[in-house]
């Protein structure tokens, strides 16, 4: 490409499908799935903003954390006309370094540096870092997207029943006896064990009645991130009018066709809120048989219960018998001026045992801490 930003001049859609072939040339495995919801996402968005149309694709056409470098490289050449050393890349780097993305400077005027250009970046990361997901505009919405795959969850540890070599701790018997069989009697080192660790399950309940549809999106992101990066041991259902298993659809890798498949299976999106109802239907079929059992179970919801919230005390208090943890996520928990006052807070905060904040990505790092020291 001759000139700095020529593509832009072509056919939306010619350039955006162009860009995907040129992804695929370069080795990055994008589906026709991931095309389109590329171009889904950047229907959004102004094409003509570099910065939204590179993150609308981040976000959608990247697999993994080892397609981003040659992605960074195409979306280089293809949309800005110029070509970057890999040498200078790493895959792992956060998104801060492509302050490239920005609008060019007018002729004549002073070139930016690099170092500014970075540090604006990481700004406005930081500020979408600590926005309120509801919101959000289109754009942002991508850009955030893309942030939840920096997410680490991990996995709360319990104390397993068998137990493991160790540099101390009881005295293995067995292993020490066997020792000195193979020196034939002689003395040999004494081998010790203690009890080892194993994953806590987690049990996400999330709410998607119509109060908090603005947040289901970004919950459901989290969620997914928390199937994706923890294992086996994490189980998400939806709660609403009717309670929705969805541990199936979370294990499919892309995210985006994750939520495709929840909101497909979930019959109750934006409905009503029936707290009690469903969260003894959950303890009826699964709780009480064992999942909930010594689990950390995290409820996000605002509480605003149309059924019977005496019914809701009732489900929370046999919750906080079985589970090890409980932790409820609120969205308006870290905003200015709120109280804890509706019917439903009130009636389940007795059975909590932590009540955290859940409307920005910020917000969501700190319930990761939350769950891994449950």
């Amino acid at each position: 490409m001759e000139t700095r930003g020529v593509a832009w001049r072509q056919a939306p859609d010619e350039l955006l499908l162009g860009f995907t072939r040129a992804l695929r040339a370069a080795g990055v495995p994008v589906s026709q799935d991931r095309a389109q919801s590329f171009l889904r996402a950047a229907s959004l968005v102004d094409v003509g903003d570099r910065r939204a149309t590179y993150w609308a694709g981040r976000a959608t056409l990247c697999a993994g954390p080892e397609d981003l470098d040659r992605y960074d490289q195409v979306f280089g050449a293809w949309f800005l006309g110029r070509v970057t050393s890999s040498a200078r890349q790493r895959p792992d780097r956060p998104p801060e370094r492509h302050a490239d993305l920005q609008d060019t400077p007018e002729a004549g005027g002073e070139e930016v540096g690099e170092a500014d250009d970075l540090r604006a970046l990481a700004s406005a990361t930081e500020i979408l870092r600590h926005r309120d997901v509801a919101d959000l505009g289109p754009a942002e919405k991508a850009r955030l997207a893309a942030l939840f795959a920096a997410l680490r969850p991990r996995s709360p540890r319990r104390t397993a029943t068998r137990r493991t070599a160790w540099h101390r701790g009881d005295v293995d018997a067995a292993r020490t006896h066997r020792r000195m069989l193979r020196r034939m009697g002689e003395p040999a080192d004494i081998a010790w064990r203690r009890r080892g660790e194993r994953a806590r399950r987690v049990v996400l309940l999330v709410d998607v009645s119509g109060s908090m549809s603005p947040y289901a999106d970004a919950l459901l992101r989290l969620a997914h991130t928390f199937v994706q990066r923890t294992g086996e041991g994490v189980e998400v259902f939806t709660v609403g009018t009717r309670l929705t298993h969805l541990t199936r659809a979370m294990r499919l890798r892309d995210a985006d066709r994750a939520i495709v498949a929840a909101s497909g299976t979930v019959p109750d999106w934006s409905g009503g809120t029936r707290l009690g109802e469903t969260l003894k239907v959950f303890l009826d079929r699964w709780g009480q048989r064992g999942m909930a059992r010594g689990a950390v179970v995290v409820v996000f919801s605002d509480g605003w219960e149309r059924g019977d919230v005496a019914l809701l005390g009732e489900q929370m208090m046999r919750l906080q018998r079985l589970a090890h943890r409980v932790v409820w996520v609120n969205p308006h928990r870290g905003k200015e001026g709120y109280l804890p006052v509706q019917r439903g807070i009130v009636a389940a905060l007795p059975y909590v045992d932590d009540f955290v904040a859940g409307h920005s990505m910020a917000t969501f790092e700190e319930l990761i801490e939350v769950v891994a020291h449950a």
